[in-house]
């Protein structure tokens, strides 16, 4: 751009252009948007897990069947939802990755609607409802509504499947790229999540069964711990798109005069 000068925040968040007309152009990184998601998200289920491991271990190890020693790991369920004050940091962290999760879903149909515009479109809005359907879970527990609770969070990982699956096939087609070798290699890891996602569900349903109907003592802190493997896929898929972001910069302008408008 002719006669501006760029300068760059030590964090690399914000950029600086001053516009030879006297306005300045503040640009930042797209990068910010899965790495906020990835922050918040991990912060809030590893937070809940550690006040809940503090203060009321016992707790929420124990279920309708079994407590400690038999049952020695808690569910994801009983970490975020059934005590104070685990449940409540959990909720203030994940409204905080709302944010950055509707606009990673914004900004992946911008980046790939032009290549796959009816994929593209799929794609945010099976996201969208991915999304509402998960602050159905998060909101409402299993101690206030058993069944709600589970029915959001079935259907949240019904829509993953074509989330991930849409996600996987047109990554690769981002209208930006630093480096097309990276979003090759970037869909790679992507389609090893997806599956390591997909391949835990079998036996986290396995080890379900086994506590609920047959009663079996310890499935219930087995079947927690694939609980908490989807998660860590979960949160890992949405953060590999700093790869992909990082080619994306926001920026802010500012607004014409009427006369320029004119």
């Amino acid at each position: 751009m002719a006669g501006s000068q760029r300068r760059d925040s030590p964090a690399g968040l914000v950029r600086e252009v001053h516009l030879a007309a006297g306005g300045s152009l503040h640009k930042i990184s797209g990068w910010w948007i899965p790495f906020l998601h990835t922050v918040f998200a991990s912060a809030a289920f590893l937070g809940a897990l550690v006040i809940g491991w503090k203060l009321h271990y016992y707790k929420i190890v124990k279920n309708e069947h079994y407590g400690y020693p038999h049952e020695w790991f808690p569910s994801v369920s009983a970490t975020i939802g059934d005590r104070y004050p685990g449940r409540n940091v959990f909720q203030i962290l994940i409204a905080l990755t709302a944010p950055p999760r509707l606009l990673l879903h914004i900004f992946w149909y911008v980046l790939t609607a032009r290549a796959a515009p009816k994929r593209a479109k799929a794609l945010f809005w099976i996201g969208f409802l991915r999304t509402w359907t998960c602050a159905g879970w998060v909101y409402v527990t299993s101690g206030d509504d058993h069944d709600v609770h589970d029915v959001m969070m079935i259907a949240y990982m019904l829509l993953t499947i074509p989330y991930m699956t849409l996600l996987v096939n047109i990554s690769d087609k981002s209208l930006f790229a630093h480096s097309a070798r990276k979003l090759a290699l970037n869909r790679q890891r992507r389609k090893w999540v997806c599956m390591l996602f997909f391949g835990a569900i079998p036996p986290m349903i396995y080890f379900f069964l086994n506590h609920k109907v047959y009663k079996i003592a310890g499935a219930y802190t087995t079947y927690a711990f694939f609980e908490w493997a989807l998660i860590v896929f979960d949160v890992m898929f949405d953060a590999l798109a700093m790869v992909e972001f990082k080619a994306l910069d926001l920026s802010i302008l500012p607004a014409k005069s009427d006369e320029q408008r004119d």
